[in-house]
């Protein structure tokens, strides 16, 4: 019998297929003795598994290229971590096997991070997978991962680790589920990356029975169970007619009237930039310069290396616009040289622009090589800091661009809700703003992105999270300056409609969205997106406010 699921769609497309479900396996290695003689021969184990296990993440980062490269880095820096590795071998100098000290060490600062509050919480899934691999490794069993199969099916798990989502082949894996998750966990974004349909916070997921016929939909969020033949070809149908729309679709960002809204790409690294050049972005809104400091979390990169890095991604568009933003360290990207480890509650403590001030000489270093990298090139250059949260910030950020000679604009990223409700004392000191909605929703709702428990917080159509982006919007137009999105409430199509409607002047997103976005748009007029706009803000549940817009936009 056909029944319908809801979860939260993070990943555009339809798949049909059987149900796989994630491989598990027992990992807790038994509680025996060694002989004291044995210990200097244990810890050796251990320290050769965790090296392998950080080394293998790397590689697979090295593969997968973008994001997932740099969310593996930081896994591969998870496994090394002194202070876990120096409780490992304590527990080896008395009578602990390699596994056994590994399995408990990592249980220890598991039980830490879970009583730390929610945003610390959101890292036990990569904490368990980091120590499921070292385990593993050391008892000779093979890790959980992906099914084998010659058929393609649609893979079902409590939650994917970004080692497994990094590398799944779109050719077998048709569309992912998960249970936990959010629409802007580590998996969601690496899914819309791949391109692979994905449904995740769906309750229950894992009761789906192996080998059951589903089809997801990763634009609705729905889940049919046992779809019957004719809900099939509703599907498919609707897919074609999307597929058929996008092959249509090209050039500049427009609505049907039109009103220029430019589409960048959010980019990790120059490996990004051949998608976002094939998908017809106009420039890039978001270059996350995180990828080059997760390389080393001790050391800086030099400044030479950073002017090649970056000069690789600044020739990719020339005469178009790539928005820069300096390094955004803390919270879930600790970096040894420059974020204390005993900070309670790091996403509210020294994070972004925070910690660049408190160590000008990276921030000034960053500044002088991205003026080098853009000498000569026609490219319009802008540079935004993160997590600025009033004018004071805006001025330190604005004062360190030109102290470093910086020909560029110089902006702020809207990520903390006081930096939306006083926008236009901000633009007093930086030339635009750049709306981050992923950190936006979670410091607007106390729900951290990555804890699937709050994913209706973290939704991007709460009306609040759109009275904070018509607030910043209003602000930016006041002074005449522009205001942009660039986190990923830009790669929802109908959603997009509601951000142009509510005054914001471009659109950043992952390189896969950005045809699906200009389709959308370009059947709409801007008047059309400003009723939508209006109606989902009326709303009260970001439901609600999605089925308004969509009943404005389709003339209900």
């Amino acid at each position: 019998m056909e029944t319908t699921l809801r979860g939260v769609g993070v990943s555009h497309g339809v798949a049909i297929g059987e149900v796989r479900h994630m491989g598990t396996a027992v990992l807790e290695p038994p509680a025996k003795q060694i002989p004291v003689e044995e210990a200097g021969r244990e810890q050796g184990r251990a320290r050769k598994a965790v090296e392998a296990v950080a080394a293998d993440l790397i590689a697979r980062g090295n593969l997968a290229g973008g994001e997932a490269q740099a969310v593996l880095e930081a896994q591969a820096m998870m496994a090394q971590d002194p202070e876990l590795m120096a409780d490992v071998e304590r527990r080896i100098a008395v009578g602990s096997t390699a596994e056994r000290a590994v399995y408990d060490a990592f249980a220890a600062y598991r039980e830490l991070l879970a009583n730390a509050g929610e945003y610390l919480a959101g890292r036990v899934a990569d904490l368990d997978d980091v120590r499921n691999r070292i385990v593993a490794r050391l008892l000779g069993v093979p890790m959980p991962g992906v099914p084998d199969s010659d058929e393609p099916y649609v893979l079902v798990a409590r939650d994917l680790a970004p080692a497994d989502t990094a590398l799944l082949d779109p050719t077998l894996v048709l569309g992912f589920v998960t249970e936990e998750g959010g629409p802007t966990s580590h998996s969601a974004i690496l899914a819309r990356a791949l391109g692979v349909p994905a449904v995740v916070a769906l309750p229950g997921a894992g009761e789906l029975a192996e080998g059951t016929m589903i089809a997801v939909d990763g634009s609705t969020g729905e889940i049919f169970v046992n779809p019957s033949e004719e809900k099939k070809g509703q599907l498919e149908a609707a897919a074609a007619e999307r597929k058929a729309a996008l092959a249509a679709s090209t050039g500049p960002g427009a609505t049907a009237d039109g009103h220029k809204v430019p589409l960048l790409a959010n980019v990790g690294g120059p490996s990004d930039v051949p998608a976002a050049v094939e998908a017809g972005a106009e420039g890039v809104g978001l270059f996350r310069t995180e990828f080059l400091f997760l390389d080393d979390s001790k050391n800086a990169p030099s400044e030479q290396k950073q002017v090649e890095a970056y000069r690789q991604v600044l020739e990719a568009f020339p005469e178009g616009r790539v928005v820069v933003r300096v390094l955004d360290a803390g919270a879930d990207k600790p970096l040894e040289f420059l974020t204390p480890a005993d900070e309670p509650n790091p996403a509210l403590g020294v994070r972004g622009l925070r910690t660049l001030l408190d160590h000008p000489e990276v921030l000034r270093t960053q500044l002088t090589a991205l003026a080098k990298a853009a000498e000569g090139l026609p490219v319009y250059l802008e540079v935004m800091a993160p997590m600025v949260a009033d004018r004071a910030d805006a001025k330190a950020f604005a004062d360190a661009c030109r102290a470093a000679g910086l020909r560029a604009k110089f902006g702020a990223m809207v990520e903390i809700p006081s930096a939306a409700l006083r926008a236009r004392s901000i633009l007093q000191e930086v030339e635009f703003l750049s709306l981050g909605t992923n950190d936006l929703a979670q410091y607007t709702f106390a729900a951290d992105r990555q804890v699937g428990a709050v994913s209706r917080l973290q939704d991007p159509w709460q009306p609040a999270l759109l009275d904070l982006v018509a607030l910043s919007a209003e602000a930016a137009k006041a002074e005449g300056k522009s205001c942009g999105v660039c986190g990923e409430a830009a790669s929802d199509p109908l959603l997009a409609c509601v951000l142009t409607g509510l005054g914001v002047t471009s659109l950043s997103m992952g390189s896969a969205s950005i045809p699906y976005v200009r389709a959308t748009l370009a059947k709409y007029t801007l008047a059309q997106c400003e009723r939508a706009a209006a109606a989902a803000r009326a709303a009260e549940s970001a439901e609600e406010a999605r089925g308004a817009a969509q009943a404005v936009l389709s003339g209900e």
